[in-house]
């Protein structure tokens, strides 16, 4: 018998979506020195899987609820419970990191959290509509679509004072930057998608703790044949590195795919990707100021964009009636 976890209030979700996005933009900024240390974005990648997995297994075998989740994966799977590609679910995520140690170094963390922002939000209207996550359908109001153009402009505005400092509006630097800029926003309309399944296994599985292991497993199994095909061709890169938080990013992972798991049945996709952005520009807008990298800059578009897409995603949270922005006029 499956145990289902409890709906949360949506203004207890909101805030915990926030909050489990503060934890990408230190996954980010980890990955991305890990990927350049190492001289290779695949293994960095898998290093950060494994660490997660390797959280996952301590967190399932040591509580009771990790447990109990354990228990009910076989049996969920077996029993076509959902659809079983949903345990490839992982195989995003690793996609999403392998992203981020690759072109972090590349473009910039500003480019990168544009572009998987917008593959995200695009694709966050597109999966609650098809009703593909555990919350069921959700139609594309009109104001959901103006939150979330909204909340892409936002989050353009409070990173471009990191496009003037890099030098990436020139012309020859865009035409450069194009096809890597494509691979965040694959990633993040994948995320979705990722999100919606997480959040169908975890009903069925009765925890997140079970959909998070079952995707670092997935994840770490892509990453770790691709790593050895690509090490068989063109060799090792760089030993690892002695310093121990280049090992934090896949904990990270952690935080935000398991919340994100437990989130999308009481918000729907959209929503928690919604509040997960904010969450990612204030966890952005907190290292800049307080662990600074080399170029990093704080200005006042950085703060009133941060400041814009949290009305942003009020807007297309809150429960406007249905005609809102559809131009129809009230009957009698």
């Amino acid at each position: 018998m499956t145990s289902t976890p409890s709906r949360l209030p949506a203004l207890a979700g909101l805030p915990l979506a926030v909050g489990a996005g503060l934890a990408i933009p230190v996954q980010g900024r980890i990955n991305g020195a890990l990927g350049a240390r190492l001289g290779d974005g695949i293994a960095a990648a898998a290093v950060s899987f494994s660490t997660g997995l390797a959280v996952m297994i301590l967190i399932s075998l040591v509580l009771p609820r990790g447990r109990a989740g354990l228990a009910r994966i076989v049996p969920a799977v077996r029993n076509r419970a959902f659809p079983r590609v949903y345990v490839l679910a992982g195989a995003i995520g690793a996609f999403f990191v392998f992203a981020q140690s690759f072109t972090v170094g590349i473009l910039g963390v500003a480019l990168f959290t544009v572009a998987t922002v917008t593959g995200q939000t695009v694709s966050g209207l597109l999966v609650d509509r098809l009703g593909l996550g555990p919350a069921g359908r959700k139609s594309v109001t009109g104001i959901r679509v103006v939150g979330c153009i909204l909340t892409i402009a936002a989050v353009a505005w409070a990173v471009s004072p990191r496009f003037a400092a890099s030098g990436t509006g020139s012309d020859g630097g865009a035409a450069a930057l194009l096809l890597p800029v494509l691979l965040p926003v694959a990633a993040g309309f994948l995320m979705s998608f990722q999100q919606a399944m997480n959040g169908t296994a975890t009903v069925h599985y009765g925890t997140p703790i079970a959909a998070t292991l079952v995707n670092f497993v997935a994840g770490c199994l892509v990453l770790w044949v691709v790593l050895a095909v690509k090490v068989a061709v063109a060799g090792p890169g760089n030993p690892l590195p002695g310093e121990w938080w280049y090992y934090l990013g896949g904990p990270m992972g952690c935080v935000f795919i398991g919340l994100g798991a437990l989130l999308v049945r009481t918000l729907g996709v959209l929503v928690t990707g919604l509040g997960m952005i904010a969450g990612q520009l204030l966890g952005s807008l907190a290292l800049d100021v307080f662990f600074p990298a080399p170029g990093s800059v704080v200005a006042l578009p950085t703060i009133l964009g941060t400041v814009l897409t949290l009305a942003a995603i009020i807007l297309a949270t809150l429960p406007w009636p249905r005609g809102a922005l559809r131009g129809r006029r009230p009957v009698g």
